[in-house]
């Protein structure tokens, strides 16, 4: 039943992989950098606003659902292992499962949690800021970076 599935499945990971790293890309080389231009408050205020407004029903389905079709891709994967593009098609899901998903969850969520409890006029807000703007930023580009090489690892595969 999956070996049926696969080629649709890699596509949508495929597709969900470049999605997510391109929205961390436009994030880490223009978002970000417009950010830190700003006044500390009011670049903590405009990424609360940001870091309320992406949960939604689009944003969370290409984040965690194409983590949820990597899952299965594992599976594929071992399953199928003597076939061509196993390894690439493992590699691809395991990227993007660590670098999107779960980096996102370890790293760049505690750091919002502790952006939206700062006050951000306070100087414990200005020193926050300058620590977030340095470790969100580089846990980012991880994320930009793993979603670009999922989805390459994904195009092996499907060859």
């Amino acid at each position: 039943m999956i070996t049926k599935l696969l080629p649709t499945l890699i596509f949508l990971a495929a597709v969900g992989s470049g999605i997510v790293g391109g929205v961390f890309f436009a994030f880490s080389n223009f978002v970000m950098p417009a950010l830190a231009r700003l006044p500390a408050a009011g670049g903590i205020a405009a990424m609360n606003s940001i870091n309320v407004t992406v949960i939604t029903p689009a944003f969370m389905t290409a984040l965690f659902g194409t983590g949820l079709v990597c899952l299965v891709l594992i599976a594929g994967a071992i399953i199928g292992w003597n076939q061509p593009g196993s390894f690439w098609l493992l590699a691809g899901a395991l990227i993007y499962i660590v670098g999107n998903p779960i980096v996102t969850m370890l790293f760049n969520v505690p750091l919002n949690d502790a952006l939206a409890a700062v006050d951000p006029a306070s100087s414990e807000g200005a020193s926050l800021w300058s620590r977030y703007l340095d470790e969100w930023v580089m846990w980012n580009h991880v994320r930009t970076l793993t979603g670009i090489a999922a989805l390459a690892s994904f195009w092996f595969a499907a060859r």
